[in-house]
């Protein structure tokens, strides 16, 4: 199958042809036809993830997948080939992964159906940035009304995010660039679009006690926790929890847990027009390395890879 793969720490990606891989017990073969640029790939890639998990040679990027069952192992029985699937790759090792043709991944976990509506393209960015920004928001549980400060808002956790902070009725407080960029987070649901640049100074003209929760996607950690007001809450999937003694704050580091029903509730926002699904751009397989590299550079919104 075709791939693209390092074949060790400090190498390139790279177009390898691998063999398809084999489902085991309670787990599905799909034939991937969409995944998505993360930041965990560019720690994956960068052997950041060293003696975390390990490294399975050559190692198949992206943490995203959206395709087509090709195949069951044994005991599986909720899915049939032909099924409509996307996830996230929940693999206790590195080696595969959604630049390629095929994966296998576990029917119980990171998994889920595509509604109709929903397509592979975007449903191949959904999973890990959406689940990361739902589990984030959920962590700061903003009230109606509440001021959310979201700092990396112009990225996939912070667009999806943004959205669910408004539906809850908060007032949010984006982080972006005069420009194309401040427009793309206000027309996704921001109250403010601000510079991170100038963050304290901005922030506090729209909030000068302090905003009601704030959402650490990006950015310096102690500068985001300093505009909360005394109770407030924070989220950081960057794992910044401050060490404040005489502040009352509350602090959830957040892993993404792209469990079914997270998934699935996902996927119907996205499917019933709920939740925008921003791709910004799609790349070929053969081009993976570019997606990389503008990923890097930052993007707004998602970068999609199609096989």
């Amino acid at each position: 199958m075709r791939a693209m793969a390092f074949t060790g720490f400090g190498a390139d990606l790279a177009a390898a042809d691998l063999p398809v891989p084999e489902p085991g017990p309670g787990e599905v073969l799909v034939r991937v036809l969409a995944s998505s640029v993360n930041g965990f790939d560019l720690g994956v890639l960068g052997g950041y993830l060293k003696g975390v998990y390990d490294y399975e040679f050559p190692v198949v990027l992206g943490k995203d997948f959206a395709g087509t069952v090709a195949a069951v192992g044994e005991g599986v029985t909720g899915l049939t080939p032909g099924a409509d699937v996307f996830g996230v790759v929940m693999r206790p090792t590195l080696g595969q992964g959604g630049f390629a043709e095929y994966v296998v991944v576990s029917e119980q976990y990171g998994l889920a159906r595509i509604p109709e509506g929903l397509g592979h393209t975007r449903a191949g960015v959904l999973g890990l940035a959406g689940t990361a920004a739902i589990d984030a928001v959920d962590a700061v549980a903003p009230a109606p009304g509440e001021t959310v400060l979201i700092s990396g808002a112009t990225g996939g956790v912070g667009a999806f995010a943004i959205q669910l902070a408004a539906a809850r009725g908060a007032r949010v407080i984006a982080t972006a660039r005069p420009g194309a960029e401040a427009a793309f987070v206000t027309g996704l649901g921001a109250t403010w679009a601000v510079d991170h640049a100038d963050l304290p100074a901005q922030v506090g003209a729209i909030a000068p006690g302090g905003v009601d929760a704030a959402l650490h996607l990006a950015g310096d950690g102690p500068a985001v926790a300093a505009l909360l007001a005394d109770g407030g809450r924070l989220a950081s999937t960057l794992h910044y929890v401050p060490d404040e003694p005489g502040r009352d704050l509350k602090a959830t580091a957040v892993m993404a847990d792209p469990n079914p029903d997270t998934l699935a509730r996902l996927a119907a926002d996205a499917a019933e027009g709920r939740l925008r699904v921003p791709v910004a751009r799609a790349y070929p397989l053969a081009e993976a390395p570019r997606a990389v590299s503008d990923f890097t550079a930052g993007t707004v919104g998602k970068l999609a890879v199609t096989i």
